[in-house]
């Protein structure tokens, strides 16, 4: 099992609160959620951080069962379609927003 993450380091500008969360709730949420081959869609919001975090938006990780079905996604017209309000999304943030891809098979070792 594969688990891409895209990690929002920073802040939503304030007054862009509602434009961003419905930009996420309306439009990218769901999209994300029909990228081929996605078996599970997590948006991660801050409920709690330890002093001297870093500020993190969000957290969206999403599970793939392999590398392969994970690129194939990537490549795919849904992800296109992504890519506008993506923009619009991080001009409503002060940050970076990064990727990182784990390897998750221990956690269904673990589960089990």
């Amino acid at each position: 099992m594969i688990v891409r993450t895209a990690f929002f380091e920073g802040v939503v500008r304030p007054g862009s609160e509602a434009a961003f969360e419905s930009l996420l709730e309306d439009t990218l949420i769901p999209l994300w959620r029909q990228f081929p081959g996605a078996e599970d869609v997590s948006v991660l919001r801050p409920a709690a951080a330890d002093d001297g975090a870093p500020a993190y938006a969000l957290v969206l990780a999403t599970r793939y069962p392999d590398l392969a079905t994970m690129d194939k996604a990537l490549s795919s017209d849904i992800r296109e379609a992504t890519r506008e309000p993506s923009n619009v999304l991080k001009s409503l943030f002060d940050g970076r927003v990064f990727h990182i891809t784990f390897n998750g098979d221990d956690l269904l070792a673990k589960a089990g």
